[in-house]
C-alpha cells in the first residue's frame, strides 16, 4: 500500500499518524521529492474523477490566477496542472494494488477501509 502526499501537509500528517497507530503498513511517496507521473494521474482520474483529485480548498489553488482556475475544465487541463503543481493534488491519496482506496483523511472512512 502506498500513501501519496506531501510530508509537511497537516492532513497527510494526521493520516500517517492514524495509520501508524492502527499498525497499518504502508510506503510513503512524497510528490515534492519523488514527483508523480502523468500515467498515475490519468489512472487515478479514471478511478475517482479529475474533479476529486484537484484540491480547490487548498492554498495552491487559491493562489492561482482566476484565469488559470477557469481553464481547469477538463481532465487534460487538470492533469497538466497537477503535474506542474503537485501541491494542488488532494491528499493523501492511498493506493493498494493499483486501486485508489482512500482520498483525503476521514477517520470514520479509514476505520471502514483499514
Amino acid at each position: 500500500m502506498t500513501v501519496y502526499g506531501i510530508k509537511n501537509c497537516n492532513t497527510v500528517k494526521s493520516a500517517l499518524t492514524w495509520l501508524k497507530s492502527h499498525n497499518v503498513e504502508f510506503e510513503f511517496h512524497d510528490y515534492k521529492t519523488k514527483g508523480i507521473t502523468e500515467a498515475q494521474l490519468k489512472g487515478w482520474s479514471k478511478q475517482v474523477g479529475w474533479e476529486s483529485l484537484v484540491n480547490k480548498r487548498g492554498t495552491t489553488w487559491r493562489q492561482l490566477d482566476d484565469a488559470v482556475q477557469k481553464e481547469i475544465i477538463s481532465e487534460a487541463a487538470a492533469i497538466n496542472l497537477m503535474k506542474d503543481k503537485t501541491s494542488v493534488i488532494k491528499r493523501p491519496l492511498i493506493e493498494r494494488d493499483g486501486k485508489v482506496i482512500a482520498l483525503g483523511f476521514d477517520e470514520v472512512a479509514y476505520k471502514k477501509v483499514f
